[in-house]
């Protein structure tokens, strides 16, 4: 049986962390309807195009594709719709304060069952493609470098 803190995560932005430079992370839930839900709970989420913005005191998620339920009748859900975000009001200032500064954006990270589903939202600065090229080279000598000391602990 689970417990309270196991975390699943259900999908990832990868490209998110190939765009930007993660700064802060904020938990949110969001309002979704029942058959937004199973689809999410089934990991049929996109995320890749998605991004959060503040508007009249709100938090809204923007491009979020969550596929209709595949046994969802005539009430199934819209894939593309705006969904809110519910976060507390402080976070939500910060949010918002984040944003307005130069360069940065609000994107979401990845998306989790924590007992009901979470959305991690990040504060992101993009990157610039010498960034990109310097981060997929750091990967790289990693993963060399693992190679190499798997093999000599042979």
């Amino acid at each position: 049986m689970a417990t309270a803190t196991e975390e699943k995560v259900l999908a990832t932005n990868r490209a998110a962390f190939h765009n930007y430079h993660i700064s802060a992370k904020y938990e949110a839930g969001a309002a979704l309807t029942g058959t937004e839900v199973k689809s999410v709970l089934d990991g049929r989420i996109q995320l890749k195009d998605s991004y959060v913005a503040v508007r009249d005191g709100e938090a809204w998620l923007f491009n979020a594709h969550i596929s209709p339920y595949t046994h969802g009748n005539r009430a199934n859900h819209d894939p593309l719709r705006t969904r809110k975000l519910l976060l507390r009001r402080r976070e939500i200032d910060k949010l918002d304060e984040a944003a307005s500064a130069d360069g940065m954006t609000l994107v979401i990270t990845r998306v989790y069952v924590k007992r009901k589903i979470k959305f991690e939202v990040g504060i992101a600065k993009g990157k610039k493609l010498y960034d990109k090229r310097e981060t997929e080279m750091r990967k790289i000598i990693d993963r060399e470098t693992r190679a190499q000391l798997k093999q000599r602990n042979r």
